[in-house]
């Protein structure tokens, strides 16, 4: 069956005919592209169509799609067992690995997807502090626990309200805009003591990729540390794309805790929260903050993702950045040469591209954007053989896979778009 016979198929079993509302490509008046195999930089779709991927599953694959080295370790490992439901060596060796590169980790607890690691997040730092509420920034987006549907970012943004999820869920969560520091002291001044944490992705890429203002990730940790509030971080996106790092290295940032996502685990369903020692010490079975998961520490995503952070030891992230900065500084020219305003924020591998004067620095400037050019633009680089984000408001990632010859070829189909 070809696309669209799948698409017509897929409605009559799933909601949307997607399991995850973005695939629909609703945003961007299209139908969605059902894959068949990815292979480096590329995607091939069941009608035979070949295209230079920007997506990278929404950003884990940055070393491409079947490295090598990520292959071989997760085929090795599945010869010994898809699921054991008991320890391993490999949770072991990969929480040491990602010690070593994001040292504010001392201790760690695998589960199985970046919304299982950020609600797992909050419910310790709930239970280490004894307080309920938490300050989380609109147009953030923290996966789809309940208590992070207030404004929230990606998806969510597209749905009116948080239909199922009752008001006294979200009656603890308490919003600022993102960089706006202001509003955050003001929100510690009238709720300090009840406050358990501020939640945060340091580099926001669900409103499109936003960067922190100067000062502002070093004034949420003084305004935490004043308060005696935890400051997590949500890294599901920058962990180990922005820097070896991610975040908190390159900006110089120490948070309470973090969560990771699916790049810990070479893509394979994998998430992760850790932070300090004596505050990871309050999770069961040491402490009474009780979090479980029968797939958590899976051996073939752990194996994954120790092959995927040796390889990515060797990677050259300077010469990756300056290569997606050049891209990126292209695609705007030849946007802005067709009479079309654009801002373009990026940082290393990631990058969003606004259609609008700019600046955008939170989620009511994103909303600026010019979403039917975004379409006109998404569906025509689509047809050249590109395959970017199906909505103007998440972020597009270059990869360690992508060659000259790729990026040469996405800046030959923008020069092809018309509005």
């Amino acid at each position: 069956m070809n696309s669209k016979e799948l698409y017509a198929k897929a409605r009559t079993l799933m909601p949307g005919g997607v399991n995850s509302p973005l695939r629909a490509c609703k945003y961007v008046n299209s139908e969605p592209v059902f894959i068949r195999n990815a292979k480096g930089a590329h995607l091939f779709d069941e009608d035979g169509r070949e295209y230079i991927d920007y997506v990278f599953s929404w950003g884990p694959q940055i070393l491409g799609h079947q490295d090598p080295a990520v292959s071989a370790a997760a085929h090795e490992a599945i010869d010994l067992g898809s699921s054991y439901g008991a320890p391993c060596l490999g949770e072991i060796e990969l929480a040491e690995a990602i010690s070593r590169l994001i040292p504010s980790m001392e201790m760690m607890r695998m589960v199985s997807s970046g919304t299982e690691a950020t609600m797992s997040a909050l419910r310790l730092a709930r239970g280490y502090t004894g307080r309920k509420k938490f300050v989380k920034f609109i147009g953030n987006y923290h996966g789809h626990a309940d208590a992070f549907l207030a404004a929230a970012g990606s998806a969510a943004a597209t749905v009116p309200g948080t239909p199922g999820v009752p008001e006294e869920v979200t009656a603890h969560t308490l919003l600022a805009q993102y960089n706006d520091l202001e509003a955050v002291k003001a929100l510690f001044a009238e709720n300090g003591e009840d406050i358990a944490c501020v939640i945060v992705e340091p580099v926001a890429g669900n409103m499109g990729l936003v960067l922190p203002a100067d000062g502002f990730l070093q004034g949420l940790r003084d305004l935490c540390t004043e308060h005696g509030a935890l400051l997590i971080f949500d890294e599901v996106i920058t962990g180990f794309r922005v820097s070896p790092g991610g975040a908190q290295v390159r900006f110089g940032i120490t948070p309470d805790l973090t969560t990771l996502g699916k790049i810990i685990g070479g893509g394979f369903p994998v998430g992760c929260f850790g932070g300090k020692r004596e505050i990871m010490e309050h999770m069961a079975p040491l402490g009474g903050v009780f979090q479980a998961g029968t797939l958590s520490g899976n051996p073939v995503a752990m194996a994954a993702g120790l092959a995927t952070l040796k390889r990515l030891a060797e990677c050259d992230y300077d010469a990756l950045e300056a290569r997606t900065t050049a891209l990126t500084d292209g695609l705007a020219e030849i946007m802005r040469e067709k009479g079309k305003p654009v801002t373009v924020n990026r940082i290393a591998s990631a990058f969003t591209m606004y259609f609008n004067d700019g600046p955008v620095t939170n989620m009511a400037e994103s909303g600026n954007s010019d979403s039917e050019a975004y379409a006109a633009y998404w569906r025509q680089m689509l047809a050249g053989g590109v395959y970017l984000a199906p909505a103007g408001f998440e972020c597009a990632f270059t990869s360690f896979a992508h060659t000259d010859e790729d990026f040469e070829k996405t800046l030959e189909a923008a020069r092809k778009v018309e509005f």
